[in-house]
């Protein structure tokens, strides 16, 4: 069977939806928030050979598409617009003889949803993955685990938390497409956005959240907006992984502000906060396979991540009124 007919055939498992007739087995940590094993599947899945790495514009792409689009109709989240699907067209940043505008060639698509906040004040937070990856190279099939379907699970399991016990605020759910390849999908959200720039509060991005090899999964971005420092450590204090701020200044890798999707809000003046593992040894390599995935520290990871997103959602009006003060600078 082949991993679409999978997918399709899924059943609701008080969550996320299974994707596999395997269940990986979960020893040590039951989450608090989120149903494990459905996102296990869903993790293993879109991280399989069958996926061919999820490159842009590829089959498997669309697969990996219409899993993310199942889980999010599963779990009763909202399209934006007439549907989660929004195609683009996107090219390199520029012409690298002529500097000129490159004409967009490529084509790609960003899935998009949300869950409605309680409060009716229009303030919104966004909460971002990519979903594609580097696919076939040299007949290597570079398969994404960490970076990104990870990400992925993540922010469907904080989909599936919302889905339960509604936000106080509208959260908007996007998996980019393109990441890998200038940031494609993240760019034509900015240039062409699908909702409202001016009411989103906040950004949270998901990118390579289940290898803490060394146990840290850092918050990068508080360097930029020093108000956000006490919110983070505060859901630090309690959270099941060891949070650490940091990797946002300084030169080349050690400053990840323009190094994922969370760069096209900062550069919109939008406050973001990026999630992350430090490099590792399968960092870009046909070796980040889900059997290199510590499934336990994975689980807590998200665990985590739902606390984060939770604990900004409660304050997402002070964080508002911060961008706003920014601006006005």
């Amino acid at each position: 069977m082949d991993m679409f007919a999978k997918v399709i055939g899924g059943v609701l498992l008080g969550g996320l939806v299974a994707c596999s007739p395997s269940s990986p087995t979960v020893q040590t940590f039951s989450p608090e928030y989120f149903s494990a094993e459905p996102a296990l599947e869903l993790f293993e899945a879109l991280s399989s050979d069958e996926m061919q790495g999820r490159q842009a514009g590829s089959a498997e792409s669309a697969t990996a598409r219409a899993m993310i689009i199942e889980q999010l109709d599963a779990l009763g989240v909202e399209p934006v617009g007439a549907s989660f699907e929004h195609p683009f067209k996107y090219g390199p940043f520029r012409d690298p003889e002529t500097g000129a505008a490159a004409v967009p060639d490529k084509d790609g698509v960003n899935v998009i949803g949300m869950i409605r906040g309680n409060q009716a004040d229009g303030i919104a937070m966004v909460i971002s993955a990519h979903y594609d990856h580097l696919g076939v190279r040299d007949g290597e099939i570079y398969n994404g685990t960490d970076d990104n379907a990870s990400g992925v699970v993540g922010a469907l399991a904080i989909a599936e938390h919302f889905s339960k016990t509604p936000p106080s605020h509208d959260v908007h759910f996007v998996f980019f497409d393109a990441e890998e390849d200038g940031f494609g999908g993240a760019r034509d959200f900015i240039a062409n956005p699908p909702i409202s720039l001016e009411t989103v509060a906040l950004n949270l991005n998901f990118d390579m959240v289940s290898r803490g090899d060394n146990g840290i999964l850092w918050a990068s971005g508080t360097h930029h907006w020093p108000d956000m420092i006490p919110r983070v450590t505060a859901v630090a204090e309690t959270a099941p992984v060891t949070i650490e701020l940091g990797f946002d200044q300084g030169d080349g890798r050690e400053d990840w502000t323009l190094l994922s999707d969370h760069a096209v809000f900062f550069r919109a003046g939008i406050p973001h906060i990026y999630f992350g593992v430090e490099d590792h040894p399968d960092y870009h390599k046909p070796t980040d396979d889900f059997e290199n995935v510590d499934q336990t520290w994975f689980l807590k990871s998200v665990d985590t991540l739902i606390m984060m997103s939770e604990a900004m959602d409660e304050q997402l009006a002070e964080i508002f009124e911060m961008r706003q003060a920014a601006s006005e600078d």
